[in-house]
């Protein structure tokens, strides 16, 4: 069921109200925001180091077909087979496929966000295979029965008294066990489905082109062990993760993991070129990139949007945005949440559907002033506003609504005619969407225009 606009608006209200989901939430962020200064020392010049990644992104979205191109060349050279898919749904029967060619009935997946795009584990387990997330956050999620809460920190609104008692109810823990006893816990479980696991399942932080590659960055060493330990690696990536070249990750690895995490430099940082070679011992028979473009070429053929595809989901927007905040990952109803995920949802899924996300905003520029490549994403959220409107997914009413608005903005003498006394009746009572989430609004008895003239006269 695709999320409405009303739905939105009863979720977000819900978590707005929740003071203990925005203790738990400002508590995460505040330790996010204590390490990223100390993270960004590394850069002697960090507005440049960001503009050179923004141009190296610029670069790559401009010249997409021949970098896809070089990178199939490169991998398929060293044995790896590219699956191209234009959709959620070629996608998914390209896994199910090899899954039943290489007889699957445990599949570990390390952290994605572009499987949660197209609901990889619903489908595994539709069809009578057992998907495991073997990151503690997703892991977390998984056994909640919840999707992620943020691109980067899946479980962020929960406390580890809130961990605690999931993994009591789910797995018999102590209720009272520590963190530390808990992420003991998770990996005993999760180590024995490395060992089962037929199929491992990865995503990309980066494709890189001349060296046909596949870059992950990653903190608990769960990625390696999805795509070194099974049999078969299946990579499943967005077309926009490309970069040109090898040597990009110099800038792009301590961008994504300053932003991200604060980190100068993540603990676990991999590059895989292609299946086992027949003069190594380690690493996978079989690997599988599939290519997902999903709406993605959409967003390409927009001039203006296109600049969205230079996201390297850092989730440094939804970690400043006072929006996201406040209602939380799952208010959205989409994977990708909080600036970023309100700019490319309407494009993915739908504008006329989807198109209320791009007024969850203040549009403040906070996201804009944190993004790692300088994206404008307030200025994107007003486009897609925009678009929304040429397109005609407003309104009957609120069309009406902006004429009588123009008409009266035009004329000083019509805008004169209604005091303060009227304007606030008008918003307070007759606007009754107005106090439904706001305290009541009082205009002043004079408007600017009257305080002028009282002053300066007509001049």
């Amino acid at each position: 069921m695709k999320e409405t606009y009303a739905d939105f608006i009863a979720k977000s209200t819900i978590r707005a109200a929740d003071r203990d989901h925005r203790r738990k939430i400002n508590f995460n962020i505040g330790k996010y925001n204590a390490v990223v200064p100390q993270g960004k020392q590394q850069f002697s010049e960090l507005h440049l180091a960001r503009e050179r990644a923004k141009n190296l992104k610029w670069k790559a979205i401009a010249s997409l077909d021949k970098q896809l191109e070089d990178f199939e060349s490169a991998i398929t050279k060293r044995g790896a087979k590219v699956i191209w898919a234009e959709d959620a749904a070629q996608a998914l029967e390209a896994v199910k496929k090899i899954c039943e060619e290489k007889n699957c009935r445990t599949l570990v997946k390390s952290k994605s966000m572009v499987t949660e795009e197209i609901h990889l584990n619903e489908f595994l387990e539709k069809n009578g295979i057992e998907s495991v997330e073997t990151d503690l956050g997703e892991y977390i999620q998984q056994l909640d029965g919840e999707p992620p809460y943020h691109i980067v920190t899946p479980a962020m609104h929960k406390s580890k008294e809130d961990v605690a008692r999931l993994f009591s109810n789910k797995l018999g823990t102590d209720p009272r066990a520590t963190p530390e006893q808990l992420t003991l816990t998770a990996r005993k479980v999760l180590r024995e489905k490395y060992v089962q696991a037929e199929v491992g399942v990865t995503g990309a932080n980066f494709i890189v082109a001349d060296i046909g590659g596949i870059a992950l960055t990653e903190n608990e060493g769960n990625g390696r062990l999805s795509c070194s330990m099974p049999k078969t690696h299946i990579v499943i990536a967005g077309i926009e993760k490309v970069i040109p070249s090898l040597q990009d990750l110099g800038l792009f690895w301590p961008l994504l993991s300053t932003f991200g995490t604060g980190q100068k430099i993540t603990v676990y940082n991999s590059v895989i070129t292609g299946p086992r070679q027949p003069h190594e011992t380690d690493g996978p028979e079989d690997m599988y990139v599939i290519l997902l473009d999903n709406g993605r070429t959409n967003i390409l053929a927009n001039e203006k949007m296109r600049e969205s595809l230079y996201c390297i989901r850092c989730g440094a927007c939804l970690n400043a945005c006072p929006v996201y905040k406040n209602i939380g990952g799952h208010a959205y109803g989409a994977p990708y949440s909080g600036p970023i995920g309100s700019v490319i949802t309407p494009h993915l899924q739908g504008l006329g559907e989807w198109k209320h996300l791009s007024y969850a905003s203040s549009l403040c520029g906070n996201c804009t002033e944190v993004c790692a490549v300088k994206i404008n994403l307030h200025e994107l959220l007003l486009e897609n506003r925009h678009e929304a409107v040429v397109d005609g997914h407003n309104t009957f009413t609120e069309k009406i609504a902006w004429k009588m608005w123009k008409q009266a903005m035009l004329r000083r003498s019509w805008m004169n005619r209604a005091n303060g006394r009227t304007k606030t009746w008008v918003v307070n009572s007759l606007l009754t969407g107005w106090k439904e989430h706001r305290a009541t609004l009082e205009f002043p008895h004079k408007s600017f225009n009257q305080l002028w003239k009282e002053k300066y006269g007509n001049r």
